[in-house]
């Protein structure tokens, strides 16, 4: 059932009734359809109310049925709107909880509006790269007043229903409630029963006492924040049709704003971006019901950057942490710095006194492993050498009590060899964090082939509890980010043989828009990580083809802004990177070593070379099982990596490009003689998608 009838007196009450938070399938649409005609014919109904089931008005499109034939059947949201809106008897929405997107334009059609005070209110479309497409552009303004209604179909964000009943001249809300708002819109039902005519928003006004000059105002302003995304800007201009257009043709034009921005690859990206955030807690193989194991108390060994990030991740949720060092001083720089971060963001506004109080009273400090036997999760944060990971594993096997889930937040480690250092190798999982970790969004959870899934699916719901998007990796060198980030920085440093600068392979893939091009990310990250690593590669994989630049770099000691020098230069106490002189002469006699011939490179070989490296090394790691879905990859470099947003992570770009242009790229860098020919041949999974015309995602 997916919406009920049901009659209280003279009034008929049509429930939506489609959970989690009654969306508007076509289902659905079609019961209210049928509830409001059912009424209509009924000499005893004197008017309606709508109202949804649960804890949501309604939350608006049904996301089962987005871009499928269903959501534009009839009747569509438009059509189910236009009927309500013409019903010759009063239609009261009673909204409470949730009401947004379709919700809000349905209830926007009702003649009356009812809220429960608390309810949050939203038209948030524009996080998809769209603008609201049935009516929210032309009846939110008229109903609320422009600047007001502007405000949050640009900005997407939900606002309480009792703080918009306060906007001056609002005909949004008839009604707030606290009390039950079903009750109260019946009651208020039968007291508008015999008004006539019923009251529509398309006859109201869209006020404003000088809407030219506001909308240019919002338009430079809308403009200059927005410049990678189109929808902003087309909200804008729809509800500047509110002002100046007649409702009729300001829902035409909304209607086309809406089709066109649907086609769009930022749209596409964004639309993506929901849906793979949603679908990364899905674990094949591990039920949905799982029972989870209690994680009440939260031990963290190590008070460094990375163990100091990872706590304050705990105690912002609201659990208490213990943090063990081997020495006081470590254990007071960590909790010095730990309250430093707080105290700025109390200065800052974004946390208050009794806030920070909460949470530094939530923290304890100990030398002794013994002091984490009441622990119900512990993480370790210590060096990334497998030696002293096996030191810190075999003492928490001694002491952790039954039951206990034992992680690691190691970067590249082998998660099943850690494991192996415990006598309960189903309790021990991967838990990488990205630095700064009380910032970063990723969190991997690597699955060793041991880890039990009811530690799997305790784990994926802690990471929802602190806030971050938890993404499940298999047991590989680097799991997904970092064996991905490995074969990008390798293109950057064969980049640098072939006569780039650090500066224009950064600015290039700055301008295509990551946060962060690859030279100024081994600057902040520190250049001596990678060093270590390729030291490993030289032994583990002596094949494998390194430019050496990036190691001659390190043999001067510039490690980038923790030393003052990088492949750019530093001021102390600043960020600004700076190109350097020294780095030049490094390059010049490092190519005039190995007799290469530099020839100009254009900015789009760039960005392909570096983005297409990612992507036939995640086609690898889909081939592998390490990586679930394409989907979980773009995640990981979408809140990771500083992948741009607006195109939606190497899987889903590669898809926009067409995978059979990116195969026809990657044979051409094959038969570069600067770079690593076989490492572009295509991973069989992607071969086999261009054969088939399939794609990632």
């Amino acid at each position: 059932m997916t919406a009920h009838y049901e009659v209280r007196g003279p009034v008929a009450v049509i429930t939506l009734d489609n959970p989690p938070v009654n969306g508007l399938g076509f289902a659905t649409r079609a019961a209210v359809a049928a509830g409001v005609e059912r009424a209509e014919a009924d000499p005893a109904v004197t008017a309606l109310v709508i109202t949804g089931a649960g804890k949501a008005f309604s939350g608006g499109a049904d996301i089962k049925e987005f871009g499928s034939p269903k959501a534009l059947a009839e009747p569509n949201l438009l059509s189910l709107i236009a009927l309500v809106e013409a019903c010759s008897k009063p239609v009261v929405a009673a909204i409470h909880t949730v009401c947004m997107g379709g919700g809000l334009e349905l209830a926007l059609g009702c003649h009356y509006r009812v809220a429960q005070s608390g309810t949050k209110v939203a038209l948030p479309e524009v996080k998809l790269g769209l603008l609201p497409g049935a009516g929210g552009t032309q009846r939110l303004p008229r109903a609320l007043g422009v600047e007001p209604a502007l405000n949050m179909i640009v900005s997407g964000e939900p606002v309480e229903a009792q703080m918009l009943a306060m906007v001056p001249g609002q005909r949004l809300f008839d009604k707030i409630v606290d009390a039950d708002v079903l009750d109260a819109a019946v009651k208020f039902a039968e007291e508008v029963s015999e008004k006539r005519p019923c009251p529509k928003v398309r006859d109201l006004k869209a006020r404003h006492p000088n809407a030219e000059a506001y909308l240019q105002f919002a338009r430079n302003m809308v403009g200059g924040m927005s410049k990678n995304f189109p929808a902003p800007l087309r909200c804008l201009e729809t509800v500047a049709n509110a002002v100046n257009m007649k409702f009729d043709d300001g829902m035409r034009a909304e209607r086309e704003g809406f089709m066109a921005l649907m086609m769009t690859p930022e749209s596409k990206a964004l639309r993506h971006l929901f849906f793979a955030e949603r679908v990364a807690s899905k674990i094949a193989d591990v039920p949905e019901d799982t029972p989870l194991r209690t994680v009440a108390k939260v031990g963290v060994i190590g008070a460094g950057t990375m163990g100091g990030g990872i706590s304050m991740n705990f105690l912002n949720a609201g659990l208490p942490v213990t943090i063990l060092e081997t020495k006081q001083e470590a254990l007071d720089r960590g909790v010095a710095t730990i309250r430093k971060n707080y105290e700025s963001q109390v200065k800052k506004g974004k946390l208050k006194e009794d806030k920070y109080a909460q949470r530094m009273a939530l923290l304890s400090t100990t030398l002794n492993y013994a002091d984490l036997k009441d622990c119900d999760l512990i993480i370790e944060a210590v060096f990334e050498e497998i030696g002293v990971k096996e030191a810190v594993f075999k003492q928490l096997d001694e002491v952790a009590k039954p039951g206990a889930i034992l992680a690691s937040n190691t970067s590249t480690l082998d998660v099943d060899k850690i494991a192996s250092f415990t006598k309960r190798p189903q309790d021990v999982v991967g838990m990488h964090f990205f630095s700064p970790a009380n910032v970063m969004k990723l969190l991997e959870v690597v699955r060793g082939k041991a880890t039990a899934k009811d530690v799997l699916a305790t784990v994926m719901a802690i990471g929802k509890k602190i806030k971050k998007t938890a993404v499940v990796s298999g047991v590989c060198d680097g799991f997904i980010g970092n064996r991905m980030i490995e074969q990008y920085s390798r293109q950057a440093g064969f980049l640098l043989d072939e006569g780039c600068t650090p500066q224009q392979v950064d600015k290039a893939v700055e301008k295509f828009g990551f946060a962060m091009g690859p030279f100024r990310m081994g600057d902040l990250a520190g250049n001596d990580i990678g060093w270590a690593i390729r030291k490993r590669r030289y032994v583990d994989k002596p094949g494998m083809k390194y430019s050496a630049s990036s190691d001659r770099l390190c043999e001067l000691g510039r490690f980038g802004q923790k030393t003052g020098a990088g492949w750019y230069d530093y001021q102390a106490g600043k960020r600004d990177a700076i190109p350097s002189p020294v780095v030049d002469e490094l390059l010049k006699k490092h190519r005039e070593s190995i007799g290469a011939k530099t020839r100009d490179i254009s900015d789009e070989e760039i960005v392909h070379r570096l983005v297409f490296a990612l992507v036939n090394e995640a086609a690898h790691l889909l081939e592998e099982g390490i990586a679930q879905r394409a989907s979980d990859v773009d995640m990981v470099y979408l809140t990771g990596y500083g992948f741009p947003i607006w195109r939606g992570g190497p899987m889903c770009y590669a898809d926009t490009v067409g995978l059979f242009n990116v195969v026809q790229a990657m044979k051409r860098f094959a038969k570069n003689p600067m770079d690593d020919g076989a490492f572009w041949t295509p991973a069989p999974l992607l071969a086999r998608l261009v054969a088939e015309g399939k794609s990632f995602t």
